[in-house]
């Protein structure tokens, strides 16, 4: 009875019992299992006897056994030591350690150097991540745009010898592949690219055009130097240490043969032509041959074309492949239009889902009124969509071109289209409309008057509608020089006595955003007095110095210097050559004013936009309106309150509204090399009374603008917000520096509907 009544009260719990029975069971068998192997599981696993350990292991790792357990290892950091910023790169290629597949170089001569090397540049350089040119001439002058490389030695062998060392010690890490040519040989260089493109990368490979030693019977064969070869960089790393030993022990008048004899000899690998079914061809030009009349099958599919003596002849042969390339692009477009259209009647739309013109995206479907893209109306000589929100505008500058080249398209593709049995002529262009679908590209729309002309010579005018597409192209990428965050930005400020009162908001604001974070960033103060300030008088920069060594003893290690010049007319130019002398040529200037606030991320961006020898950046600032005309707005967060505007940072209060000031170009990022260059270039070119008038009209960015040949940067900044402030504009400036001061002043006192507003209630308040 006690046991039949014990059970009775178990055995709704017993389910329970029996599964915590079982699971602690299991739970103790695991750990048994786990002892069993000897292992600690908070020990890393370091290798077993044939794992990375023995080195008679492949590739290090056991083969049995190639899981390891993960180790955590915990951030541990000295708070005795000060905390440093880890500086990331800027892209994740570097970080990742990633490599570019082709590097080109060319074995050049003293006497080629300006002639031969120069075509070669100018047909391929475009193609290549890096383009260098080697030559034995001592102290070689490169021509514009090309890195050239001395060694001062002009013996073959030795030339070949230092280029390999210098390849493996600049570029060992960075490049997969290398390619060795000479300048009389020409380069199709997408071909090139191509079949770089095609081979594997851990190999070793000696690939170009082969041939037999000369006077010797051996099976092993060198790469014919004007025909190009390829080396990978597995090949380039294993040769670099036996260099030295080829270039006593072998004895060659061509460097091609040297480079093929110390392969076998060392690495005993030799050149092929031919790799995982990739062949590189190659086409020797007979002398006086007509590249234009050329058509045999080896010369349309060679990889390079070798001997070029003449520089035309170079030009010449670019001419002949690039049309060839352009051929077989417009074969494939219209082979691939023609599968589209076989395969369109497939698809659940049918014939109507194909668009025009096939193969590219259809137009934009808008999906509300407030997403339609209109469409800009323009004549031959106007256009009524104007930046400045006019009516109309004269149709100038690079729309006049872009209109013309349409219309020229268009009629090109009638006569296309209808001759010989009718030919036409413009006669004038009636109406046009074109509109920017971001999906497509430039859509147009023309109305033309045209004369058709018949075989037999009867004339009509005709009035006929066009539709043409400028497809958007394919995107690339352009190679830019490399560039980081780490480099050290000189601030010049230049101060007019009228200016003294606002330098101390803007020391201010420098020290919270520059001096506080530990920006890597500098600061000049350039003090320009009058013909009679500061003579006998109070100094009107007083507390502008003052203000200067305040900051100096509560930010120790930061150092703002400043200099005193006195000028009756101060011209930007002439400050900046005062700056420019007292830096190194190395020196990456922000020339900024009074009302600008630099923050982390516009010095950033300086940095990044600024190259040296490439590119000048003169951001534009976003300019706040007039406060008593343009109303200030909610606070962000209230009901109803207006978007702030760009740039405006919301946590500042109520900001009001403001725009981006395109006529105001005193903020600029430059290297002081690329400024003294531009500035000797101008100094050359001008001379005497000239000079001294042309620098009154000119300001930083005109002089890269005319007198500079590296790129021009100009974009709007957000991070760069100024006050509203009347800047003075001189009348000795010259006309075009004073308009476009005017039209900054009256542009930045508010939008036109506030201006309307006010006219308005100025209006009212007179007539009442």
């Amino acid at each position: 009875m006690r046991l039949s009544s014990l059970l009775a009260l178990l055995r709704p719990v017993l389910p329970l019992i029996l599964g915590l029975s079982l699971g602690c069971s299991l739970s103790l068998l695991r750990v048994s299992w786990i002892q069993g192997e000897g292992e600690d599981p908070c020990v890393e696993a370091v290798g077993k006897p044939g794992g990375p350990q023995n080195p008679d292991s492949k590739n290090g790792l056991d083969q049995g056994d190639e899981d390891f357990r993960p180790r955590i290892v915990p951030y541990y950091r000295d708070p005795n030591k000060p905390y440093k910023k880890v500086l990331r790169t800027r892209y994740i290629q570097t970080e990742l350690g990633s490599r570019e597949r082709l590097l080109v170089a060319v074995l050049t001569s003293r006497a080629t150097l300006s002639t031969l090397a120069v075509a070669v540049n100018r047909t391929v350089a475009h193609h290549f991540p890096r383009l260098l040119y080697f030559t034995g001439q001592r102290g070689a002058r490169a021509p514009a745009g090309m890195q050239v490389v001395s060694h001062g030695d002009e013996r073959p062998a030795w030339l070949m010898s230092e280029t390999l060392r210098h390849l493996h010690t600049h570029f060992g890490a960075d490049y997969d592949w290398f390619f060795i040519m000479q300048d009389d040989t020409y380069v199709q260089a997408p071909r090139l690219a191509a079949l770089a493109g095609h081979l594997s990368i851990n190999q070793d490979l000696y690939l170009g055009h082969a041939e037999e030693f000369i006077g010797t019977g051996e099976q092993a064969r060198y790469c014919h130097g004007g025909f190009g070869y390829l080396l990978s960089r597995s090949l380039l790393l294993r040769l670099r240490p036996h260099l030295d030993g080829c270039r006593g022990d072998i004895l060659s008048a061509r460097p091609d043969e040297w480079l093929g004899r110390c392969l076998i000899d060392t690495l005993g690998i030799g050149c092929v032509s031919q790799h995982q079914g990739q062949q590189y061809r190659s086409f020797e030009l007979a002398k006086n041959r007509d590249p234009e009349k050329e058509e045999s099958p080896a010369f349309l599919s060679a990889f390079a074309v070798h001997p070029v003596p003449e520089g035309t002849l170079m030009y010449r042969l670019h001419k002949r492949f690039s049309a060839l390339e352009l051929e077989r692009a417009y074969s494939e477009i219209e082979q691939l239009q023609a599968q589209i259209r076989n395969l369109t009647v497939l698809t659940p739309e049918g014939e109507a889902g194909l668009s025009w013109p096939v193969g590219l995206p259809a137009p934009f479907t808008p999906h509300s009124r407030f997403e339609v893209l209109g469409w800009d109306y323009f004549t031959e000589q106007h256009t009524f969509a104007c930046a400045d929100g006019a009516p109309k505008c004269p149709l100038q500058g690079a729309s006049r071109a872009d209109v013309g080249d349409a219309v020229d398209t268009a009629l090109e593709q009638l006569n296309r289209r209808y001759q010989p049995r009718l030919r036409f002529r413009k006669q004038r262009l009636l109406n046009g409309y074109r509109r920017f679908d971001p999906a497509r590209g430039m859509e147009y729309t023309l109305d033309l008057l045209l004369e058709a002309v018949t075989q037999r010579g009867h004339r009509r005018s005709l009035a006929r509608r066009v539709s043409l597409l400028r497809p958007l192209s394919r995107v690339e990428i352009l190679p830019m020089p490399y560039v980081t965050e780490a480099t050290r930005v000189q601030l010049v400020l230049p101060l007019l006595v009228a200016e003294a009162p606002a330098a101390l908001a803007f020391l201010e604001a420098f020290a919270a955003s520059v001096l506080e974070p530990r920006e890597h960033a500098l600061l000049t103060l350039l003090l320009v007095y009058g013909p009679r300030e500061g003579r006998g008088g109070p100094d009107p920069f007083l507390g502008v110095k003052a203000a200067a060594a305040e900051l100096e003893r509560r930010y120790p290690g930061a150092r703002l210097a400043w200099l005193a010049v006195r000028a009756e007319a101060p011209s930007q130019v002439r400050l900046m050559d005062v700056i420019s002398k007292k830096h190194p040529v190395d020196t990456l200037f922000f020339l900024t004013t009074v009302w600008t606030r630099p923050g982390s991320e516009v010095l950033n961006r300086c940095r990044m936009n600024a190259i040296s020898g490439w590119q000048a950046f003169f951001p534009v600032h976003f300019q706040e309106f007039n406060p008593a005309l343009s109303p200030q707005r909610s606070p962000p967060g209230v009901p109803g309150a207006d978007p702030p505007s760009p740039g405006v940072d919301p946590s500042r209060g109520a900001p009001v509204g403001g725009r981006f000031d395109r006529q105001a170009s005193a903020e600029g990022c430059f290297y002081n090399a690329d400024y003294l260059a531009a500035r000797a270039r101008l100094a050359g070119e001008l001379a005497g009374q000239e000079e001294e008038e042309a620098l009154e009209g000119l300001e930083v960015m005109d002089v890269f603008l005319r007198f500079s040949g590296l790129h021009l940067f100009r974009a709007v900044e957000p991070g760069l917000v100024q006050k509203f402030s009347l800047r003075d504009c001189s009348p000795r400036l010259s006309e075009e520096l004073y308009h476009r001061c005017r039209l900054s002043n009256l542009e930045g006192l508010g939008a036109r509907t506030q201006l309307a507003m006010a006219l308005f209630e100025q209006e009212q308040a007179n007539s009442t």
